[in-house]
């Protein structure tokens, strides 16, 4: 579905600089990975590469299969083909953010819908039903500043999942929960994607959780160069 080899991202000069590399990383239908490491060490920009919210500075290969075409999306970065990256994106791509990223003018049922809206998909009850499985059913007419931290988390896990997107990203969705909810959570939300097919990456700082969930990990190792700056480097565990 995505295949990405030699992409680099560099911040910042000298001591100051932070580079994240990924030398190869392959990503199927279906697939459940946990982006796994120390805070700020480059978790959040590696969903926002494949987010294609961030470009790299250097890449080998970025590429996106769906329905048998093949998308070179490091060369729309390259030609400047904004608007097509960002249709491909509202359509292939649900990002859960830390903060829940909810719009606060919104009801719980707007802000789930919002990007079957956007997309000019119909009405057809998924919504209703995203919120029953993710236990937000009772909640669809207040908005955000009404609800649980749980209960936000969780609309905006509705909300990434509501236009049944290929590509599932998930940053830090479970870090202001306790416990309890936080595996909560984290069943609800790995058991709808893998009931639409889509593949996930979450970034999490609890890998204890992670692995009991049963995600591939995929690690970030940080080293200190030479000239003071650092370079963190994406590894995939088999």
């Amino acid at each position: 579905m995505m295949s990405l080899r030699a992409v680099r991202k560099t911040r910042g000069e000298g001591s100051q600089r932070f580079s994240l590399v990924i030398p190869r990383l392959e990503l199927g239908a279906g697939e459940q990975w946990a982006l796994i490491g120390p805070s700020g060490c480059g978790k959040s920009t590696v969903l926002d590469l494949l987010a294609w919210v961030l470009s790299p500075d250097a890449t080998e290969c970025f590429d996106f299969f769906v329905d048998g075409d093949h998308v070179d999306v490091a060369g729309l970065w390259r030609d400047t083909r904004q608007s097509e990256l960002a249709q491909l994106r509202s359509r292939q791509i649900g990002y859960v953010l830390q903060t829940g990223g909810l719009l606060s003018y919104l009801d719980v049922r707007a802000n789930i819908g919002l990007s079957r809206r956007l997309l000019g998909m119909s009405d057809d009850g998924t919504v209703e039903r995203l919120a029953a499985q993710l236990e937000v059913g009772e909640q669809l007419g207040k908005r955000p500043h009404m609800l649980s931290v749980g209960q936000r988390q969780r609309v905006g896990c509705a909300r990434a999942l509501a236009h049944n997107p290929r590509l599932l990203l998930a940053d830090e969705p479970t870090a202001a929960l306790d416990p309890l909810n936080a595996l909560r959570v984290m069943q609800l939300l790995l058991s709808r994607a893998r009931e639409q097919g889509a593949c996930c990456v979450i970034a999490t700082h609890d890998e204890v959780l992670a692995l009991e969930m049963g995600l591939r990990p995929l690690r970030i190792v940080c080293v200190r160069d030479e000239d003071g700056g650092v370079t963190a480097t994406l590894e995939v565990e088999h």
